[in-house]
């Protein structure tokens, strides 16, 4: 099955990367024409997101599920998301409205990519800048809330595998404490499906939670505690929960022996 799932997976990186790049050449195009978001570059950010998860359901079998949409306030807010996939970027665009993704500098450092992802009100933070890096995101995020966005922020900076130890950055904290608004957790399970820089593709259902909003107003231990808290013990359940339906990908002694750990830490059930 290694093998079969293998070509499927090359197959769908064949076609993820390629419309990626045509996508980008097309939105960055226009972006250099007209320097503003535009309603047919933000079309074809959608059809970019709903496409490959369309991709991913019929070349390698990896289905998508999100619940807890529900949870989204209806007016600004914070969608703060477990990263374990470039899944996760799919499966949070539909409830997020108007989205303003959090990025690394150098992706928007990119040509056409980064002009795209700035037309549609990509945030960049530049970690070169040392201690001036946040407060630079924190006005851009002001500006996107300002004009309606939702924030998008993957709190971990930077995609980690099922149960590797949580990394939350300050940058979300500050965020919150600055911002005003309520924060979403998003859990998920993706990384048991398409794990970071896998060679292979797992068929399987892809899961993703929004839970309940955490208001303003909370300290900064607060706040960070309970985000961490929150995203861990729901994204270690979803975890659990795929592996106790059976998955197709082979998990050897040491990951089982991990899970059962943090389901107990976790109180999970």
């Amino acid at each position: 099955m290694r093998a079969v799932q293998a070509v499927r997976t090359a197959l769908f990186y064949l076609l993820f990367l390629g419309q990626t790049v045509i996508l980008a050449l097309v939105v960055g195009t226009i972006a250099i024409i007209w320097r503003r978001r535009t309603s047919v570059g933000w079309a074809l950010g959608q059809y970019w997101g709903r496409s490959n998860i369309f991709l991913l359901r019929w070349i390698v079998g990896i289905r998508t599920e999100v619940s807890g949409e529900e949870n989204v306030p209806s007016g600004p807010a914070i969608i703060a998301a477990k990263h374990q996939s470039d899944w996760d970027v799919f499966a949070v665009l539909p409830a997020s409205g108007h989205p303003a993704f959090i990025a690394k500098r150098e992706l928007i450092d990119i040509p056409f990519f980064g002009w795209a992802a700035r037309s549609i009100d990509t945030i960049s933070i530049d970690r070169k800048l040392g201690a001036e890096a946040i407060p630079r995101m924190l006005d851009e995020a002001r500006a996107a809330l300002a004009r309606g966005c939702r924030i998008i922020i993957f709190p971990e900076g930077t995609r980690k595998a099922p149960l590797a130890d949580p990394d939350y950055r300050q940058g979300i904290t500050r965020m919150y404490l600055e911002l005003g608004v309520p924060v979403v957790p998003v859990a998920v399970n993706s990384g048991l499906y398409w794990g970071r820089n896998s060679l292979v593709m797992w068929p399987g259902t892809a899961r993703a939670e929004f839970l309940p909003p955490i208001p303003p107003g909370l300290s900064a231990d607060a706040f960070s505690r309970r985000l961490k808290t929150e995203i861990e013990a729901a994204s270690i359940r979803l975890i659990a929960a795929a592996v106790a339906g059976g998955i197709a990908r082979p998990l050897d002694a040491a990951f089982r022996d991990k899970l059962a750990s943090a389901t107990q830490a976790a109180g999970v059930r």
